[in-house]
């Protein structure tokens, strides 16, 4: 009895989290979903995780939609998103909570069947692949200079070492392959945290940039620094502007939502998480949230008020035309190639788990499949950035397809057909909520696709194209 008593307290907590999580389960008995273990991921490695997967090579678009919105309309803009996707992890993890599933694919299957399950994945896979290639691009502009630098090189000599398409396919083979055939994305919380770390040297050194670069630049005496008209000033072009719309402006709100989107990641975090609950979950993902809305504003300011309209739509490159030998810069590129290819596995794993809910619902976990898919997703990703030659076509098409999908439209659509109409009713404040959210990612999605389809096909010159 003495042994009874003193292990009550543990098991009713235990208990009633199962009641939570499978409430339909008859024989009482807990079945994981997609995982044999028992979460063991702390609060701290799942926030480093999270913000590493919200966190990517969208910082280095934020300076350029700044210029294109003005400082004022960018931040509203910004605390919207920020708010908005905040919200959105609450509608999943309620209905994850609801029926007893933490995987977002299974979340699509009840909700709308197998329809419903293949729309998930796909849209998880076309994004997160997005999101890869935009993080390889990174590598693919920026570890060339890097290397140029450090051979003190002021020109690209067409050695094969400096060729940013032979470098990540040897960064994805000897470094982001190995970290993705990790059988649990726990383990990835160590390299997450030195890649937030990596970006928060990189914001530190563009406020510090930020009062050491004049504007207009003038030579510096080495012929390294671009020369700007010098009745910019007369201008007002080196002011700050509060409001500003123009043709470009139409990639500002994609690029705001490709930023914030980590919802494919959420699930699979929330799985691996030791003592999993919703409100711990809900915890994990406003901390994240927050941190990156902070990184991103002082990024976006900074960077802006440092080039103004001459910001380019990859900022370290706006950079290299001050000086592409600069240390401080140099040192700052190694830290956002650091963090950039650690954040590479992070996203891979919800790509490898969709794909495995859709063709391989059943089966058990093999070695064999976890390597083919990472193999195969790395070669595809590769191709792509080899093929395209922009990386905001990536960050436009993405942002405003699948991001408004995950931020918007699947998790307001789960919530409506989920959480039973006896609990909320359609006509409740929660569920009239849900709906206006999800209409207002189909309305941002319709929105975005025109705006971006008429620059495409006005074939306009944009401002900081062409990298």
């Amino acid at each position: 009895m003495l042994f009874v008593n003193t292990s009550l307290p543990q098991i009713i907590p235990q208990a009633e989290e199962e009641e939570e999580m499978l409430p339909h389960k008859s024989d009482g008995t807990k079945k994981p979903q997609f995982t044999d273990f028992e979460g063991k991921t702390s609060f701290g490695m799942s926030v480093f995780n999270l913000s590493n997967a919200i966190m990517g090579s969208g910082i280095l678009g934020l300076s350029y939609a700044m210029s294109n919105t003005g400082i004022v309309l960018f931040i509203i803009l910004l605390t919207c998103i920020a708010c908005l996707s905040s919200y959105s992890v609450h509608l999943l993890l309620k209905s994850a909570g609801v029926v007893g599933i933490r995987a977002y694919e299974q979340l699509g299957f009840r909700a709308f069947g197998q329809p419903g399950k293949i729309a998930a994945g796909v849209i998880i896979t076309f994004h997160n692949i997005g999101a890869m290639s935009s993080y390889l691009f990174i590598v693919k502009y920026e570890l060339p200079l890097v290397i140029q630098a450090f051979m003190g090189l002021s020109f690209n000599t067409g050695e094969w070492f400096l060729n940013g398409n032979y470098l990540i396919i040897i960064v994805s083979v000897c470094i982001i392959l190995p970290l993705a055939l990790m059988r649990q994305l726990g383990y990835l919380g160590y390299t997450s945290g030195f890649s937030l770390t990596c970006m928060v040297f990189f914001l530190s050194s563009v406020i510090y940039k930020k009062f050491n670069i004049p504007c207009p630049l003038v030579p510096n005496g080495s012929n390294h620094t671009t020369i700007i008209n010098t009745t910019m000033e007369e201008e007002g072009q080196c002011e700050g502007k509060m409001f500003t719309i123009n043709q470009e402006t139409a990639y500002t709100i994609p690029i705001l939502a490709f930023a914030f989107v980590c919802h494919p990641e959420v699930l699979p975090i929330y799985t691996e998480l030791k003592n999993a609950t919703k409100r711990r979950m809900q915890g994990i993902a406003n901390v994240s949230i927050m941190g990156m809305f902070v990184m991103y504003l002082l990024t976006a300011i900074f960077g802006y008020l440092t080039f103004y309209v001459n910001t380019e739509s990859e900022l370290l490159h706006t950079y290299s035309k001050v000086d592409p030998l600069d240390t401080l810069i140099l040192c700052v590129r190694v830290a956002v190639l650091v963090a950039v290819t650690l954040t590479v596995p992070v996203v891979l794993f919800p790509i490898r788990r969709a794909i495995l809910q859709l063709l391989f619902p059943e089966k058990p976990f093999h070695w064999a499949r976890h390597i083919t898919i990472a193999l195969c997703l790395l070669f595809v990703v590769n191709v792509l950035v080899i093929l395209v030659p922009n990386i905001r076509d990536i960050f436009g098409i993405i942002g405003a397809t699948t991001a408004p999908s995950l931020i918007f439209i699947l998790p307001g659509l789960f919530y409506l057909r989920i959480v039973p109409t006896e609990q909320e009713p359609m006509k409740s404040r929660p569920k009239i909520t849900a709906a206006c959210f999800t209409a207002m990612g189909f309305i941002f999605m319709s929105m975005s696709l025109t705006f971006i389809i008429i620059d495409w096909t006005t074939g306009e010159k944009r401002a900081g194209g062409g990298h």
